[in-house]
């Protein structure tokens, strides 16, 4: 359908370190690794067919040493719908066990409706996982 999320690729300087940290938040929502090339590309996908996706991808080798700066031109972070304030408790205790970057721990941000979790990838990248409240559902 028009305008839906169709894939989006991260650049990593590490393709290695990053896998574990992305295979963890993307499993946690359903994605399943559909492909995977040794030090190369890995992407996961939702759904019965191959999109949408999210693939990571190595930096060329001029670029591996530079951290992610979202306040530089590009992405500043990527976000994805939970189904609840628990999925957003659950994925936080999966990533705080495995070690990852905890930038702000769950809770309500920008009001009420608006709880998240956000965390970093190894390179700095922040993600972020959300529940807000769909039309007609209770906050």
């Amino acid at each position: 359908m028009r305008g839906d999320w169709h894939h989006i690729d991260f650049t990593v300087s590490d393709v290695e370190a990053a896998r574990p940290v992305y295979e963890l938040f993307l499993t946690h929502m359903g994605y399943r690794e559909t492909r995977r090339v040794e030090d190369g590309p890995t992407e996961w996908s939702l759904g019965e067919g191959l999109f949408p996706s999210v693939g990571i991808r190595p930096a060329n080798e001029a670029n591996r040493a530079m951290q992610h700066d979202r306040y530089a031109p590009g992405l500043h972070h990527a976000a994805w719908r939970a189904e609840d304030r628990a999925d957003v408790d659950a994925l936080h205790a999966k990533l705080v066990e495995a070690g990852v970057t905890i930038l702000d721990p769950p809770d309500h941000y920008y009001g009420d409706n608006y709880y998240a979790v956000f965390f970093a990838d190894p390179d700095g990248l922040k993600l972020e996982y959300v529940w807000t409240p769909l039309s007609g559902e209770g906050a």
